[in-house]
């Protein structure tokens, strides 16, 4: 592009430079994404049933739970764990506040997947199942949840980008991830364009390895329709 200075907008040689320092934010990024999908899939499902139960002792708190999450914002939430908990004498470091955070957060999301993948389970599977005399659990553990978790596995690698990508907002709450590493080399180049772009490089093949492993899994669940 004739008379486009990109050196003036991204310099190579400060990202290169910052690179390891950066990259060093990535285990903390991994490892909140992780912990944080992990809750929410375990606390997703425990909702996912809850909601859909016909006890109104479940269904209600569940119901709550899930539009009081999707309604309101991750960061606020954050803020709540880190700084108003110790109000209550409760003090969580701050990636055990960001795992908990994006866990409880992702499980409202993920209990909504998880209950409308289980609902497109055809009625003959549960008819079948109890004419083979199995009860309630084993045949949602073994015949139901695994029709319906291929049907869930878009939507739920969907969820865990958002997770990966959200995880920069840990960064208010002092965990090294990457972002937080990047705003440190920004406070001290004063080249945020650079930086900012740097990093948006590093999150964006990590969601393409998140969508190769969604292909993956896909292709293997396909086997078995």
């Amino acid at each position: 592009m004739n008379g486009f200075d990109f050196g003036g907008v991204f310099d190579v040689k400060l990202a290169w430079e910052s690179l390891p320092f950066i990259l060093k934010g990535l285990p903390a990024t991994i490892g909140v994404a992780l912990a944080g999908m992990a809750l929410g899939l375990a606390l997703g499902l425990f909702l996912a049933l809850a909601r859909s139960s016909a006890n109104v002792i479940l269904r209600w708190p569940a119901r709550v739970y899930i539009s009081f999450m999707r309604g309101t914002p991750i960061l606020v939430f954050l803020f709540i764990l880190y700084f108003g908990l110790p109000y209550l004498g409760i003090e969580l470091g701050a990636i055990m506040a960001a795992s908990l955070g994006f866990g409880l957060n992702s499980a409202a999301y993920i209990a909504e997947i998880d209950r409308s993948s289980l609902n497109s389970i055809n009625d003959g599977q549960w008819e079948a199942a109890k004419s083979l005399n199995l009860g309630y659990w084993r045949t949602l553990w073994l015949i139901i949840l695994p029709q319906a978790a291929r049907i869930a596995i878009p939507p739920l690698t969907n969820v865990f980008m958002d997770i990966v990508k959200a995880t920069s907002l840990a960064a208010v709450i002092t965990v090294p991830e990457l972002f937080q590493r990047t705003q440190i080399v920004v406070g001290r180049e004063f080249d945020a364009m650079t930086l900012y772009i740097l990093v948006a490089l590093i999150y964006w093949p990590i969601c393409i390895l998140i969508s190769f492993m969604q292909d993956r899994l896909e292709a293997r669940y396909s086997r078995f329709i």
